[in-house]
């Protein structure tokens, strides 16, 4: 790694970031008096977010962020929303921005103000404001920072208030050069070049003939990639598919059984619930895999009609067992509904003895979210038990055409689903890109939740111990470049991080976020030690 960027978090790390604002605002630029301890304790240190460049784990360069009021800079030009050329409506004060000497060829510089956008955005900040050397105003130009106001300081520390938005980085030549964000998520997918300009072509009816064969040529190919034998679009997500198929379980006698091992199993109990459904729930572990024994002792006592499950269960990384599900299922006579949203396009998903499933176009098959799927594979008929949106009979006797529905994503869709003409080359692709991420994280002295045979190469969980947060190692992944997935409620609360290997990176930029993550999970104080009495980690 040449430079990792992370917010400041340890002793050690705020001990550089006093010595190098001292070198920088009272040794080179005359700002404050020198001291003999050469170090230099902002007076807003304990309200300040530093964003910091390392070296070879050592702070060479620095940003503090402020959105305490009133700004530093309120009180040298007045209430800075007075000054600015636009209505600023959350701003941010900047301040300390300092690079070591012999790191000022413009690359710290650049990733700094990467990172500061990141986080800017992330934050929900709409304007980040400075008071720049004019030494360097030059270099701030490049970075996206327009001036305005008069000229703070002194003759010989003058200062030259500033200020960057998203658009004014992106015009700059920092913003112009800067990388994308690489997708790490479970969704929103990476979305190819082709699949954009289907999305933003002109829209058409969904009552002409173009559609038709659009809409044909899509349900072909799904039918295709997973053996059932009709399959009919929504224009919504998973859950609504999820619902509808929740809507066919409603009409069908006596009791069913639900298998919960993670977020989504629960969150089929609750659309179940929604229809007043009577069921049981079989719930074990989150991160584990089902006993075949205890779902057979289960369905042969004659009390179930129905089973649900989820495939891929995305919140822990386990790829529960469909065919012995579908096995089970067959031999007791019970109606199988599996939820496959995070399944199909990541691993081989075979339908066929599958009464109902359920996907999506803005995961594994890399489009745009906004169409879910329900596959069947007898024939449903029309009812008036249902609301209408609701009544998968609709659809069919519709031909998939009942409402109103967007050529837009129907057609990105078709084009995604070219890249399945070959369909194991994608699931190699996943499944090598699952290796090297899990390889790393164990190595890294990690545990990944889901382990063995029960593992799906979609999504790594790690379940980060005490002592490591998964905010903070998500959020410094963020300020590298790279987006993982910690932020949903079901994460936070247990302290995961997941890594979704679904989306085609590139190898480097893979290879890259998987030499920065032991350094940023390393136990600080200790690489530091180390690292002074010159030992080896």
């Amino acid at each position: 790694m040449s430079f990792m960027y992370k917010i400041a978090e340890t002793a050690l790390e705020f001990e550089q970031i006093h010595e190098l604002n001292y070198r920088t605002f009272a040794e080179e630029i005359p700002q404050h008096d020198r001291n003999e301890s050469r170090k230099l304790v902002d007076k807003f240190h304990d309200e300040n977010i530093y964003i910091i460049c390392k070296k070879d784990y050592r702070v060479v360069g620095m940003i503090a962020l402020r959105s305490k009021r009133p700004f530093s800079l309120d009180g040298k030009i007045g209430a800075v929303e007075h000054q600015l050329p636009f209505q600023a409506k959350n701003p941010v004060e900047i301040r300390l921005l300092a690079i070591e000497k012999n790191f000022r060829n413009g690359r710290a510089f650049l990733g700094l103000a990467q990172a500061l956008v990141q986080y800017c955005l992330k934050g929900g900040y709409d304007a980040a404001l400075i008071s720049g050397t004019v030494r360097e105003q030059k270099l701030y130009g490049q970075l996206g920072f327009l001036p305005f106001a008069q000229l703070t300081g002194t003759a010989e520390a003058a200062f030259q208030p500033m200020y960057l938005t998203i658009e004014t980085f992106e015009a700059g030549v920092a913003g112009r050069i800067s990388k994308p964000l690489v997708n790490f998520l479970p969704g929103p997918a990476t979305i190819s070049v082709d699949v954009r300009k289907a999305m933003m072509a002109e829209p058409f009816s969904h009552r002409s003939s173009e559609f038709e064969s659009v809409l044909q040529g899509v349900k072909e190919k799904l039918t295709a990639l997973t053996g059932a034998k009709y399959v009919q679009l929504l224009q919504g997500t998973g859950t609504l598919a999820n619902d509808v198929v929740g809507a066919q379980l409603s009409m069908h006698s006596g009791k069913g059984l639900i298998l919960v091992n993670g977020e989504f199993g629960f969150r089929l109990t609750d659309h179940a619930q929604r229809f007043s459904m009577e069921f049981d729930t079989m719930e074990i572990e989150w991160g584990t895999p089902f006993d075949a024994d205890e779902i057979r002792d289960a369905l042969c006592s004659g009390r179930y009609s129905w089973l649900w499950v989820v495939h891929c269960e995305t919140s822990t990384g386990v790829l529960n067992d469909l065919c012995s599900f579908k096995k089970l299922c067959s031999q007791y006579g019970i109606t199988l509904a599996v939820d496959c949203v995070s399944a199909i396009g990541t691993t081989a998903v075979n339908l066929t003895g599958v009464d109902y499933a359920t996907g999506v176009s803005g995961k594994g098959l890399l489009s745009y979210t906004g169409l879910s799927f329900v596959f069947h594979n007898e024939e449903i008929a029309a009812t008036n038990s249902l609301p209408r949106y609701l009544d998968l009979g609709t659809y069919s006797e519709a031909k998939g055409i009942p409402y109103t529905q967007s050529s837009n994503l129907i057609a990105a869709l078709d084009v995604a689903l070219l890249a399945f003409e070959h369909p194991e080359e994608v699931y190699a692709a996943i499944s090598n890109r699952a290796s090297k991420v899990r390889k790393a994280v164990e190595q890294a002295g990690l545990p990944i939740l889901a382990s063995g045979e029960s593992a799906a190469d979609a999504i790594v969980t790690i379940a980060l111990p005490t002592g490591l947060s998964a905010i903070q190692l998500g959020n410094n992944l963020f300020l590298n470049g790279f987006n993982v997935h910690y932020e949903s409620a079901y994460l936070r609360e247990r302290n995961w991080l997941q890594i979704s290997c679904m989306n085609d990176v590139v190898e480097k930029e893979l290879m890259r976020m998987l030499e920065l993550l032991p350094l940023l999970t390393l136990a600080h104080e200790q690489v530091f030690t180390n690292n002074t009495n010159g030992k080896t980690r």
